[in-house]
């Protein structure tokens, strides 16, 4: 199981650098989800539901996801942002501001096993900023690339003295997105299996109901004791 993965490559930081200071000319929006954290966490857009640099919603928003006009002034990101396969939703640039804090929380559905995938890309970071995953610190460079799995427990907090700056991109998991996740080490993990007793059960219910598929799963779920 991966929690977390640093892919084999790395970004030009001055450049990255360079078009954020584009970025932070416009007007950028607090998160949306205040309980979980405490400071300051602002967010723009590249790529929104409606098409707006305000418009920071991530995975599942109503709405076509489509590029936003600030997208265009980035010419560099732009092109991290193509390099990277899988179909894009939600992209946005995050700042945690000094001193800010997101508490540990889990991010429901938002993991590679879901479907979909969660990109960092720090532009601006600092050793005193401690991103921790499932209780152990990632410690991720600038220009660096990576894939967490936010389902699982997480929390970062700022304590330097630097706005704390990555490229977030959310995607769709695909046949092209799943050779580069394995060519970087990702491990599929393994479904849940039933105990015996829990296949009986389920068996006795299924004996219940009626159908070819009931039927089936019958079948197999015998099948699975007996080779047990």
């Amino acid at each position: 199981m991966c929690n977390s993965i640093k892919f084999n490559r790395d970004y030009e930081v001055a450049l990255l650098q360079e078009e954020l200071q584009i970025c932070v000319q416009y007007d950028w929006v607090q998160h949306f989800n205040q309980r979980d954290y405490e400071g300051n966490w602002e967010c723009i857009s590249l790529r929104s539901v409606d098409g707006r640099n305000q418009t920071i919603v991530g995975f599942g928003g109503e709405g076509s996801y489509q590029d936003t006009p600030l997208l265009d002034q980035v010419p560099y990101v732009r092109a991290v942002i193509d390099g990277i396969p899988g179909a894009k939703e939600s992209i946005r640039m995050m700042a945690l501001y000094p001193g800010a804090e997101i508490k540990p929380h889990k991010d429901p559905g938002c993991s590679y096993t879901d479907g979909v995938y969660r990109i960092h890309i720090p532009i601006c970071t600092n050793p005193y900023v401690e991103f921790y995953l499932e209780g152990e610190r990632v410690v991720m460079e600038e220009g660096s690339c990576w894939y967490l799995d936010f389902s699982k427990t997480h929390q970062i907090i700022n304590r330097s003295e630097q706005i704390r700056v990555h490229l977030v991109i959310d995607g769709i998991r695909d046949a092209l997105t799943d050779a580069w996740f394995s060519e970087n080490g990702y491990v599929e993990p393994a479904k849940p299996g039933y105990d015996e007793v829990t296949k009986r059960a389920m068996i006795a219910q299924l004996e219940m109901m009626e159908g070819e598929g009931a039927r089936q799963l019958i079948l197999q779920l015998r099948k699975e004791l007996k080779d047990a």
